[in-house]
């Protein structure tokens, strides 16, 4: 006969049970492991910052382009001045002009202008040429030369027939060339030596001018002075 005992029911329901505690503390410690994981990335992502995107506000602004002014030839006119200014020559001027403008274009009135002869408040036309006179001048301006005062210049003498002396210091190409034996090329010649060399001290300084001897001081006797 056998003489051991019978075996215990309970015993055998404990050993059934132990595999399955065991499988449940298994699986809630996974469960664990994947709740803090969870709530790590959850909170790495609600503590970065959060990237902005900033959406255009339309499309970019188109500057017009400046229509350019309107050309400075229109409206404009061309007076020719020669004279007592500090500069005689071709000028542009704007349309509807006075005496005054082109004077002032012109580098404005020399210290021997004569203010009394010039009117200041006419207007000039294109393509005239205004002549402003020195104190004391009597003779004609250039041929074609309009007096400032408005009277006309063409040809003859001024008051009693006399020509005033040209005054070697102030005159213009277009006075100069109404010497004797003085063309267009010696006038110029005469200014460039006043301008390297300041004014002439007196009329025999010519003779330092090329082409200027003894026979053209003999004609200028008397027609020029400093």
């Amino acid at each position: 006969m056998d003489s051991r005992p019978p075996p215990d029911p309970l015993a055998r329901l404990d050993a059934r049970a132990r595999p399955r505690v065991r499988l449940g503390i298994g699986a809630a410690v996974v469960l664990l492991i994947v709740a803090l994981v969870t709530a790590v990335l959850v909170s790495a992502f609600a503590s970065a910052p959060t990237a902005q995107v900033v959406a255009p506000t339309g499309p970019p602004a188109v500057v017009a382009a400046t229509a350019p002014p309107a050309s400075p030839v229109a409206g404009t006119i061309f007076v020719h001045v020669l004279g007592a200014v500090r500069r005689s020559g071709l000028f542009e001027v704007r349309a509807g002009a006075r005496v005054m403008d082109v004077v002032a274009a012109a580098g404005g009135l020399t210290a021997r202008a004569d203010p009394a002869g010039i009117n200041l408040a006419r207007p000039v036309s294109d393509g005239e040429q205004v002549y402003v006179p020195s104190v004391g001048e009597t003779r004609a301006p250039p041929a074609g030369a309009s007096a400032a005062g408005g009277a006309s210049g063409a040809g003859g003498a001024g008051a009693g027939g006399v020509h005033a002396p040209v005054n070697l210091n102030t005159a213009t190409i277009a006075e100069l060339e109404t010497l004797p034996r003085i063309g267009p090329a010696m006038a110029q010649r005469i200014i460039d030596y006043r301008n390297a060399n300041g004014p002439f001290a007196s009329v025999d300084d010519l003779r330092s001018i090329t082409g200027i001897g003894d026979k053209t001081l003999e004609a200028l006797a008397g027609q020029v002075t400093v």
